[in-house]
């Protein structure tokens, strides 16, 4: 007979197992480029020594003169706090009891709860990777008849819980989202509320408690891992918002220019949609074959002298990102695990409700060593010029 005990069990191996595979391989083909690592981190904190420069001891001399004056490695101390991400799902005990007398109803179940969590988490999880860390996922421009009008509906999706910031006040919390009209940029409710122009939306709980993403290591920020940008002019990244049309000459100049000043070996590129289109009809107009590759984690994408060139909903679609994904790691105290509570009991009762629930958590951030290593262009036009239209 199925019971709790059988249902903590299930979910402590076979699908835990599961679950960490897809959020760490999964989410988004970046996630999967970069190495997952418990090093550096100490308590609730990372530190992690990152070089700067090169080492002063090296130097040219005469066949009797003195040798070079040994100088060590330069190091900075980044610092930065674990981030707590959770998951949770709710089972009710009606909907166990009902499956309890026959195994393949139980795991109908539990496969469609944990489905709904690992969906929910990858989507979270690769917004954070492009964020700035802040949990931000929108700002309100206008609200009518019961919908907001946003600046941006990319970071939003049905179902999401957000809490609503006016002046950095929270003014409301645990609004769920019904529907997004991505056509025109509105969100709906499932609760009547009422929003106002200028309102900020954070995932619930979230407001500067998310993982350093693209967005921070780009941001202008006035510090970045405890270090303060302006004494340390070395973390600045390469960014280019010159407005130019996409071609393989401005990839180039970036790439060239992290080669021949970080010592980069950018092998991945991200970009926004419609920054991929630009890209696909420049390639188009020179009669050049997209070349197709398969990355880490079944996913597909172009590439430009054999780097993956690969669109993220989450990457404004005038924006690319050019990456040395070695300098890239997530540190964590341990991959995701369930919290246990008293006797390692995984799904306990929600208190006041016939229902149990289970929390999945991560404690971990994302650091990269050689910001200046990075680059970013923006302000990409959609579209480009054919300069064989006139000749056709």
């Amino acid at each position: 007979m199925i019971d709790l005990t059988t249902a903590q069990n299930a979910l402590k191996d076979a699908y835990l197992v599961a679950a960490c595979n897809q959020l760490n391989t999964k989410t988004n083909p970046l996630l999967a480029k970069i190495k997952q690592s418990t090093a550096d981190v100490y308590g609730k904190e990372i530190i992690k020594m990152a070089p700067v420069g090169l080492n002063g001891g090296v130097g040219a001399g005469s066949e009797t003169g003195e040798l070079p004056t040994a100088n060590e490695n330069n190091y900075v101390q980044f610092r930065t706090t674990l981030k707590n991400l959770y998951g949770t799902i709710e089972i009710s005990d009606k909907a166990i009891r009902a499956s309890a007398s026959g195994n393949g109803a139980f795991v109908d179940l539990l496969t469609s709860e944990m489905e709904g969590l690992i969906t929910a988490s990858k989507f979270n999880l690769g917004r954070m990777l492009y964020g700035d860390g802040s949990g931000k996922v929108g700002t309100v421009l206008s609200f009518d008849a019961g919908a907001a009008t946003m600046d941006s509906v990319k970071n939003l999706m049905e179902g999401m819980v957000v809490d609503v910031y006016t002046e950095d006040s929270k003014t409301k919390s645990g609004l769920r989202i019904s529907y997004v009209d991505r056509t025109n940029k509105k969100i709906y409710f499932t609760s009547t509320t009422t929003l106002s122009a200028d309102d900020v939306l954070y995932v619930q709980g979230s407001k500067g408690n998310e993982i350093t993403g693209l967005g921070a290591i780009f941001s202008e920020s006035a510090t970045l891992y405890g270090l303060t940008r302006e004494k340390n002019k070395w973390l600045a990244p390469y960014i280019d918002n010159s407005g130019k049309e996409i071609s393989d000459g401005l990839l180039q100049s970036a790439v060239d220019f992290l080669e021949e000043n970080s010592g980069s070996n950018i092998d991945f590129i991200t970009c926004g949609s419609g920054v991929k289109r630009a890209y696909q009809e420049y390639l188009a107009c020179y009669r050049r074959n997209i070349d197709v590759t398969e990355l880490e984690g079944g996913f597909k994408a172009i590439s430009f002298n054999g780097i993956p060139v690969v669109s993220d909903r989450f990457v404004p679609d005038d924006t690319m990102y050019l990456l040395d994904t070695s300098k890239f790691t997530l540190h964590q105290l341990c991959d995701w695990e369930w919290i246990e509570g008293e006797g390692g009991r995984i799904l306990r009762q929600k208190a006041g409700f016939p229902a149990y629930t289970a929390t999945l958590v991560k404690y971990a951030d994302l650091i990269c060593e050689q910001p200046n290593g990075q680059a970013k262009i923006s302000s990409i036009p959609s579209t480009v010029t054919n300069p064989f239209s006139a000749k056709a």
